[in-house]
């Protein structure tokens, strides 16, 4: 039995830290206005098309639009997740036994992902220095014969780094000279802290370019099921895989018609769910850089947006016996660092989605503890 459901089983009140799903995170979400989006008599047809409905297409152009971004509903192809969205790009781009270079640190679910497609994953590492980075130096190094992509997650989870302007016109030099594309995962991108570079990648024409997002972070709703695919780069590739993306998706049609003819309604209520999530995210940040502060017994590193916040423990703590013991006594849930393929020093990976008084009285258990 895990110490975790142990607790649980004996109803101790765990102040949970890991919480990432929003929709447990006691937000107030405009119910009656998302629940009414789905009574569409739309809903009874079918009406298959291999990149998505086009009115909601046509929203998520206008969303981007509305960024500055040069986004039209041709370049966009739906499906029912960020996950499966990556499965489409690996089928697209890559053979049995070829590799995918990843970010490290990054989130443990791009293993299955790659496994389940037959693929090798490698790493390319993200380093600290008063902000993350991009080694651009290592990951040049890491790419051989079987690498057909590189992912970059921006901003990172669970670092919260964005890409810098200096690290995308590197990154474009080195996959346009190794004609290798870059699959952007942006699903938190609208999570920028007030300070945060908020550089993205859709609009990159240098290299074939896969730009990904979904309602699942954009806005808080990972049970509705719909994310996007954009397609950016030289013309010529991206025709040709426009062509053989709709072929893969033509042959799942995967995303329901309920969730894609609601979605045009429900972007309009992105700013009223985005707001709340941002005044917890910045609220639960402030409160840890202050306690930390305070305490100078361990580092919160920088954090540029994102829902997570990481702390670097002092040299003399083992991450994985210092997890156990804050949750045994203290009753706090935490990540180790070693959950993200965190490799050097001992670090916690904590999410800010928690309700304050839950985040709070968590912060101040664990940094007594340290």
């Amino acid at each position: 039995m895990t110490a975790l459901q142990k607790l649980r089983d004996e109803k101790v009140t765990i102040f949970d830290l890991t919480e990432s799903n929003p929709t447990r995170c006691q937000f107030k979400y405009p119910q009656d206005k998302i629940l009414s989006a789905l009574a569409s008599v739309k809903n009874l047809a079918y009406e298959p098309n291999p990149r998505g409905s086009l009115a909601a297409r046509e929203a998520i152009a206008k969303y981007y639009q509305a960024k500055k971004f040069d986004v039209s509903p041709e370049e966009i192809f739906l499906t029912s997740s960020t996950s499966e969205g990556y499965s489409y790009l690996f089928r697209l781009l890559a053979d049995v036994d070829d590799e995918v270079l990843f970010p490290q640190p990054s989130y443990p679910l791009f293993q299955y992902l790659v496994d389940l497609n037959d693929l090798k994953i490698n790493f390319y590492p993200l380093t600290y220095a008063d902000s993350w980075h991009m080694n651009l130096e290592q990951l040049d190094g890491q790419i051989n014969s079987k690498t057909k992509a590189i992912v970059v997650v921006n901003p990172n989870n669970p670092t919260g780094s964005f890409i810098k302007k200096s690290e995308l016109k590197q990154l474009s030099a080195i996959c346009k000279q190794r004609n290798i594309p870059i699959i952007a995962d942006e699903v938190f991108y609208d999570f920028g802290f007030d300070d945060s570079p908020e550089e993205s990648l859709v609009n990159n024409h240098e290299v074939l370019t896969f730009v990904l997002g979904g309602v699942s972070k954009t806005l808080a709703l990972p049970q509705m099921k719909l994310s996007w695919i954009i397609v950016k780069g030289p013309k010529e590739l991206v025709k040709a895989a426009n062509e053989r993306l709709e072929i893969i998706a033509d042959t799942y049609l995967s995303v329901n018609a309920p969730t894609q003819n609601a979605f045009s309604e429900w972007l309009l209520l992105k700013d009223e769910i985005q707001n709340e999530v941002r005044e917890r995210l910045k609220r639960n940040y402030d409160f840890i850089k202050k306690e930390v502060a305070q305490s100078k017994s361990c580092q919160l590193l920088k954090t540029e947006g994102g829902w997570y916040a990481v702390l670097r423990l002092p040299d003399d703590i083992d991450e994985e016996d210092f997890v156990l013991q804050l949750l045994r006594e203290d009753h706090v849930f935490v990540h180790p660092g070693y959950f993200f393929d965190f490799e050097e020093g001992a670090h916690l990976v904590l999410s800010l989605l928690a309700p304050f008084d839950i985040f709070c009285d968590g912060v101040k258990r664990l940094v007594n503890r340290i």
